[in-house]
């Protein structure tokens, strides 16, 4: 297993993140991911598509360094809007599940006044630790 969950004794178990990730292996810092393609088009203009798509490109960089998603140690979602988060949650979820999985990374979610592109309405920044080349098969 490329990670370690760090638990504190008697905290009660968080849904959805861990509240730390130990591992060892090559690290992989993620610029910051929003809701466009492969050719900066915004998927869409509603939450739901630009916090799948982003999450998708944060997967497609984990892949291009040679690592799968369970490779993932701590995520940083910024919203310009908790309310439409909290309001696509059932969305973000499946869109979660359908490219992470099972596997809950630290994570913590801040929103912010804006974002650098206007549409953006989510940016996910992520760390990976890579296990080495001959153990990431």
């Amino acid at each position: 297993m490329p990670h370690r969950i760090a638990q504190p004794e008697g905290w009660p178990r968080p849904r959805g993140y861990s509240n730390g990730m130990a591992a060892s292996g090559e690290f992989l810092a993620i610029a910051g991911q929003i809701g466009w393609d492969e050719r900066e088009q915004f998927v869409s203009d509603e939450f739901a598509p630009q916090f799948r798509q982003a999450l998708a490109n944060v997967v497609a960089v984990v892949a291009a360094a040679g690592g799968r998603p369970e490779h993932l140690i701590s995520l940083t979602i910024y919203v310009t809007d908790k309310r439409e988060y909290i309001a696509a949650i059932a969305e973000v979820g499946a869109a979660y599940r359908a490219l992470i999985g099972k596997h809950f990374p630290a994570m913590a979610l801040v929103e912010v006044a804006a974002l650098l592109e206007d549409r953006a309405k989510v940016e996910i920044q992520g760390i990976a630790v890579l296990p080495p080349a001959s153990a990431a098969t």
